[in-house]
């Protein structure tokens, strides 16, 4: 169940992507097969963990009620929180205004050995700024290449980008945000700012589309992810995780060993330099 990696500079038409997409799998196999990739990108964690010499950031967008939050739960489910943390963007503070627009997103970058996912991200300023023209068009534009340089540096650091959009329908939305009324636990989630933003569907589908295709690189893709059903969504997410970070493994297990075999000899010199003073 492949998500959809888009290629530098490819055009997007977000309306020509399936939002409902299985790969012809039941919701049974798509756990069974959810649980081995699970477990992979657990294991594969905590050698980039162990290893030190890389950090994995994982960005997340998309429309209200996308399920960011959800997918976002699964993940934490396979890695040790302890080395993961979780950053959430939401309106500018007076403090972060003062600053450019990547000063508060970098500042979380995740460091080596740790995993970073961002529940909305540095994408807000050419998405909603956009729509609610709350900066001129001049000042938005230019961030495109200016997101492309950050994650350019990230990259060359040792951080490995993953970029992901939750991609559901608009009828699915509606379904979601309605169903949210009905449910006693959910209420609190309840705005009516999500049914205005609603009204801007097409304007949020073309800032995505450009923000995808101007922003997806080689060393930070873009995946768009089919999203209307949660259990696809998530096998979809894993599956992209374990491909990307599989490469990585033998590296990773190299160095491990090198790292063994040395403090294996200090142990051995320590023991040795014990019986020649006892």
């Amino acid at each position: 169940m492949p998500a959809r990696r888009i290629s530098p500079n490819q055009i997007v038409r977000l309306d020509s992507i399936p939002t409902d997409y299985t790969g012809d799998l039941s919701k049974d196999e798509a756990q069974e097969r959810l649980k081995d990739l699970g477990k992979e990108v657990g294991d594969l964690q905590e050698l980039l963990f162990a290893a030190g010499d890389h950090s994995l950031l994982i960005v997340f967008q998309g429309m209200d009620t996308a399920g960011k939050d959800g997918a976002i739960n699964r993940i934490l489910e396979y890695v040790n929180v302890q080395s993961c943390r979780v950053s959430s963007f939401k309106v500018p503070t007076p403090i972060e205004l003062a600053h450019d627009f990547l000063w508060r997103v970098h500042a979380v970058a995740p460091p080596k050995g740790s995993v970073g996912i961002f529940n909305r991200s540095h994408y807000e300023d050419v998405l909603v700024v956009r729509v609610k023209q709350l900066v001129p068009e001049a000042v938005w534009r230019a961030r495109y290449e200016q997101i492309n340089a950050f994650e350019s540096l990230l990259a060359s650091s040792g951080t490995i980008v993953v970029k992901f959009f939750l991609h559901i329908s608009k009828k699915e939305q509606e379904e979601r945000l309605l169903a949210r009324e009905q449910d006693v636990e959910k209420a609190w989630k309840l705005s009516v700012g999500d049914w205005k933003e609603r009204e801007r569907w097409d304007d949020y589908q073309r800032a995505y589309e450009e923000a995808i295709a101007r922003c997806s690189t080689e060393h930070a893709p873009w995946y768009v992810v089919p999203a209307d059903k949660k259990w696809a969504r998530d096998l979809a997410v894993a599956e992209v995780l374990a491909e990307t970070l599989r490469p990585y493994r033998e590296p990773w297990l190299a160095q491990l060993a090198s790292v063994g075999v040395k403090a294996k000899t200090e142990l051995a010199e320590y023991r040795a330099s014990l019986a020649q003073s006892a």
